[in-house]
């Protein structure tokens, strides 16, 4: 390219997913990328407060409070023709509350927009259906899953985690050619290969003991403490480390917890060196989000699956069990059971492993980037 492209990253902090694969990718092109400059920018931060608590603050509430609800509700809207009077009303009140978005869109003259969440990829399809707008927009797919509301006319290509969700887009899209199997954008760092060594002694690791990472997402969800204690009532010598992200009553009960149990339970609250703490871990227990289940695969790291939200969460789950590279837990107690079973037996672990690392995708944010930049040569 001749001269500095401006690529806009629109994301949607509903849930730390999206919002981590655009801001993979605005690291990924400081990194790599010279002649582009990226902008990531959180949709939820120019919107109305009301708007706001009902979108983002509503759906982790659902989905904590009422996961039944929630699975109905994102069965209905797959299915959902979206012609029909409820999705039209729905799209005419996001529109009214997302001004501020085309706004922020305008004043930064980008060249392109790549989407981590479907809700701003349909705001700007409607103005460039209007013809208010002539640009590029690209939706990057952030599940091994595909729901149709990611599916929408006047979008230039489309980012999927997986072949299947390849396969399941072309049924959808006129043009298969949009279409590009690249895996899910990941932090750069979970691509390097970080020095095991160096990751345990920054954390006060015995080098001798097994560890075990639990993570509960950037906001702690999924009981850890309880959680923490069945893993720790396992009759076998291992380091439990639990990340509690940003709750704190959570952290505070861990921490109660780890003084019970010195030494081989080390609660830490929110950290950017994830990564370091995949890398020394025999096995990870998380919820099986889209990025986080993207970052254990990229450093070839086992997981035992727990608490999956209904819907893209159980669907990622059941590719994770389907590819070998993890097991399900259904409550503590299998959890437990689970865990015990990788600390005992190498081989399945072993073999868990080489599943894991088949299916890392390290250098997606690398390869998406190629592609938009590509098409603005």
């Amino acid at each position: 390219m001749s001269a500095v492209k401006k690529i806009l990253l629109l994301s949607v902090s509903a849930g730390a997913g999206h919002t981590r694969a655009a801001e993979a990718l605005h690291q990924c092109a400081q990194r790599q990328f010279p002649e582009v400059q990226t902008l990531h920018l959180d949709v939820m931060q120019v919107v109305p407060a009301a708007f706001r608590k009902l979108y983002a603050n509503g759906y982790m509430k659902l989905v904590t409070a009422s996961p039944t609800m929630w699975r109905l509700l994102y069965e209905k809207s797959d299915d959902a023709d979206p012609r029909s009077p409820l999705q039209k009303l729905r799209r005419a009140t996001e529109r009214l509350n997302t001004k501020a978005l085309l706004r922020a869109v305008q004043a930064f003259e980008p060249d392109a927009v790549i989407c981590t969440h479907f809700l701003p990829a349909e705001l700007l399809m409607h103005q460039i259906h209007q013809k208010r707008m002539n640009l590029p927009v690209w939706v990057q797919v952030t599940d091994f899953d595909l729901h149709r509301m990611w599916i929408m006319p006047h979008m230039t290509g489309y980012f999927a985690a997986n072949e299947e969700i390849a396969e399941r887009m072309r049924q959808l899209i006129a043009a298969p050619t949009q279409i590009h199997c690249t895996g899910i954008p990941i932090i750069p760092a979970f691509g390097d290969a970080p020095d095991v060594a160096s990751a345990r002694q920054q954390f006060s690791l015995d080098p001798a003991r097994r560890m075990v990472l639990l993570m509960g997402g950037g906001a702690g969800m999924g009981g850890l403490d309880d959680v923490a204690r069945a893993l720790l009532a396992i009759e076998h010598d291992f380091q439990l480390v639990v990340l509690a992200g940003k709750n704190q009553e959570t952290l505070q009960a861990l921490q109660t917890l780890a003084a019970q149990h010195p030494g081989r339970l080390i609660p830490l609250g929110f950290t950017d060196q994830v990564h370091r703490l995949m890398a020394c871990a025999s096995f990870v227990i998380t919820k099986p989000g889209g990025l986080s289940t993207s970052e254990c695969l990229a450093l070839g790291v086992p997981m035992i699956v727990n608490s999956p939200i209904p819907g893209q969460e159980e669907r990622n789950a059941d590719y994770l069990l389907e590819q070998g590279a993890a097991l399900k837990a259904v409550d503590n107690l299998a959890l437990a059971w689970r865990a015990r079973r990788l600390l005992t037996e190498p081989a399945l672990l072993d073999t868990m492993r080489c599943r894991a690392a088949a299916l890392g995708r390290p250098q997606a944010a690398r390869d998406v980037l190629n592609i938009v930049c590509k098409q603005l040569a």
